[in-house]
């Protein structure tokens, strides 16, 4: 029979972020992966919630950037597209010109 830990017990954080990994991976419900760990599952849900939150303010802060990075390429892109065509037409005009 295996030793059961007391609720008093402090999990250290590499204990903590691998059952919150574990949880996360979907293969079995989080109240499972808890027994499993000898953890309180109130524990490992409070884990996998603060996971989800700081994970979530890091996705949108990502977001953010990318999409400004994305308005900035879209602009240099219509930039870019423009010069192409008054390069078009000044080629065209030089070549019928030297003919």
């Amino acid at each position: 029979m295996t030793k059961r830990r007391t609720t008093n017990t402090q999990f250290n954080r590499e204990f903590r972020e691998t059952a919150v990994k574990l949880a996360l991976a979907g293969d079995k419900p989080i109240a499972q992966v808890a027994r499993e760990m000898e953890v309180p599952e109130k524990s490992l849900y409070a884990w996998v919630n603060s996971w989800k939150k700081r994970n979530q303010k890091i996705s949108q802060k990502v977001t953010a950037s990318s999409e400004e990075r994305l308005k900035q390429l879209e602009k240099r892109n219509k930039e870019l597209e423009m010069e192409n065509e008054i390069l078009k037409k000044a080629a065209a005009y030089f070549a019928k010109t030297l003919l």
